[in-house]
């Protein structure tokens, strides 16, 4: 599990998302969790699988994976 809280106060974490494949799918996961209260910054990277969140708090996993879940993919937890 990677989370660590950023000295202006924001926390980051990272996610494994298991089905990305390309630009398009980036996108669609990033768009679903970016609409999570708190979250400020979505960088989702296909060919790694990984998903790095920057938040105002901690995240609640599950809402992070019903947004995955939303965008067609698999949370497999943090990376």
């Amino acid at each position: 599990m990677t989370t660590q809280t950023d000295t202006a106060g924001s926390v980051t974490a990272v996610y494994k998302v298991s089905g990305m494949s390309c630009g398009h799918c980036e996108g669609a996961v990033s768009g679903e969790i970016s609409e999570i209260d708190g979250v400020s910054s979505v960088t989702a990277v296909a060919s790694s699988g990984e998903v790095t969140v920057v938040s105002s708090a901690p995240l609640d996993v599950e809402d992070v994976r019903a947004a995955v879940d939303e965008a067609g993919f698999e949370l497999v937890g943090k990376a």
